[in-house]
């Protein structure tokens, strides 16, 4: 695949459209045995779909298989914001998951290739 040319203008125009978010890094803890976490992985699934539903949570990638990071997620809110919501999880109020916050930018409308 060639990929297209980029301008130093091109990216100009394009690095001033950038919005600050929240990257999420969600990690399992030691509490994190299955099946006996399975309800509250999946109240923290329908949490997470309200939370995409109410334009707070745009991406949300889960981390399927045995590995210890159990998602990702853009978070459309500042970093208190983020924490907040992030602390009334079900799963890390049970001490099944805990997380990491990173300041990022991103450009505003970019989606996931459908």
């Amino acid at each position: 695949m060639q990929l297209p040319e980029i301008t130093d203008e091109t990216m100009k125009a394009g690095l001033v459209s950038t919005k600050a978010y929240c990257m999420i890094v969600l990690k399992k803890t030691d509490k994190f045995v299955r099946p006996a976490v399975d309800a509250i992985v999946w109240e923290h699934g329908r949490r997470n779909f309200a939370l995409r539903a109410a334009g707070l949570m745009p991406i949300v990638c889960p981390v399927p298989g045995g590995v210890s990071i159990a998602g990702f997620c853009v978070l459309n809110t500042e970093q208190d914001e983020a924490r907040r919501l992030m602390d009334d999880d079900p799963g890390i109020k049970a001490g099944i998951f805990e997380y990491e916050i990173h300041n990022i930018r991103s450009f505003p409308g970019d989606r996931l290739p459908g």
